[in-house]
């Protein structure tokens, strides 16, 4: 099995959910075998569907293209990672709870404590290493109703279409997991995912200080920075040539 590969997200719901689920576990399965067998250029959603015993219609009833099929395992994880943070204590520190909703799927699973053969990080730089699966991780969180993003709207009492918060938050913490990976999947020796994520987020929630004798910016650069970041969240109005 390969170590970053997690269950589902827990499966609730009557027989029919349960089944929908099913077919979606498996069509992301057969994508991560024929990707592995093919690479990313040689994966077709025909295939697929094939392999998955299905038809086109119902690959095309649960995802968009192949890189969809390809992160619904990623897309899992953020589910797990959402539900987690709805079961946090609400008087917990926002990063605290992130931190630990985020690392609770991989502290119920050995491999994500443990290092992962050379063998299965090679391949798992195949489609976690490619930029366009990135992307397709990346554009998920970017979406309004993510399940991470309104986990963070509930808890910080915003609204997840007009506040930038919980999707800034979301994106943010994105961004950082994946950081962790590429770390992950370049490391050598190989080395367990958990602690690499770990500190990556703990990093983040105390705002990326800068390294210990790094040459921090002076005022006229943080007020050049500051009006950069204003003007992109205005949108591309706020921006001027």
């Amino acid at each position: 099995m390969l170590p970053i590969k997690p269950g589902t997200a827990p499966k609730s719901g009557g027989l029919r959910e349960r089944k929908k689920l099913e077919t979606r576990d498996a069509l992301a399965d057969a994508a991560m075998r024929l990707a592995l067998k093919h690479g990313l250029d040689g994966l077709r959603v025909e295939d697929i569907a094939a392999e998955a015993n299905v038809s086109m219609r119902t690959f095309n009833n649960y995802f968009a293209n192949k890189q969809t099929a390809l992160v619904a395992r990623y897309s899992n994880r953020m589910v797990y990672a959402a539900e987690a943070l709805r079961g946090r204590p609400p008087e917990e520190p926002l990063w605290d709870a992130i931190i630990a909703a985020m690392l609770a799927l991989w502290n119920d699973m050995a491999c994500g404590q443990m290092p992962p053969s050379r063998k299965a990080v090679s391949e798992l730089r195949i489609i976690f290493g490619a930029a366009a699966t990135q992307a397709e991780i990346l554009r998920g969180a970017l979406v309004a109703d993510h399940p991470f993003v309104l986990a963070i709207a509930d808890r910080t009492r915003t609204d997840a279409r007009q506040d930038l918060y919980p999707r800034l938050v979301a994106a943010a913490v994105t961004v950082v997991a994946q950081v962790a990976v590429d770390a992950f999947l370049h490391a050598d020796p190989p080395t367990a995912l958990a602690p690499f994520l770990r500190g990556a987020l703990m990093q983040l929630s105390a705002g990326l200080p800068a390294p210990s004798g790094a040459v921090a910016p002076s005022p006229p650069e943080r007020r050049q920075m500051a009006e950069i970041l204003l003007a992109a969240a205005n949108g591309p109005q706020g921006i001027v040539a």
